[in-house]
């Protein structure tokens, strides 16, 4: 398994939790459970995501600016998550914070599968593709399982 195909795999799981959420409503314990399960997806794949794909990539010339802000998206959706656990999940603003989190993550995923697999691609060889897969892959067991 390659790099891209590793994280493709996680944001197909953080589109469908966005997808499920976005039709629960009020203070449910379903509600409750598949928030957690996607905060603590979209935790883990942002440190994983920044140790074992931005950082390798960050070193080449044609990388810095998309890992930067592949970053920095990273950052608006800790600051969008800190906004939904400040709210009453029963509450109506909840529902729209949610919706601004989903077209935040999936425009993220958009830029990064469109555009940064592509440069990255470029810059990579087989074999760190590969490597860079299995340290995603075991920095994500890791941080879920810590």
């Amino acid at each position: 398994m390659k790099i891209f195909e590793a994280l493709r795999q996680d944001h197909e799981k953080q589109r469908l939790l966005l997808k499920i959420l976005s039709e629960t409503s009020g203070d449910t314990p379903a509600r409750r459970e598949y928030y957690q399960e996607l905060k603590e997806q979209l935790e883990s794949h942002a440190v994983a995501e920044e140790r074992h794909f931005y950082s390798p990539l960050m070193k080449q010339d044609p990388a810095v600016e998309l890992s930067r802000h592949g970053i920095a998206e990273h950052h608006e959706i800790d600051e969008l998550i800190e906004k939904l656990d400040e709210t009453d999940m029963s509450s109506p603003a909840w529902l729209h914070h949610l919706k601004a989190l989903r077209e935040k993550v999936e425009h993220h995923l958009a830029d990064e599968e469109q555009e940064f697999f592509q440069v990255a691609g470029k810059l990579l060889n087989e074999q760190e593709k590969q490597k860079l897969a299995g340290d995603y892959r075991n920095e994500m067991k890791d941080e879920l399982h810590s």
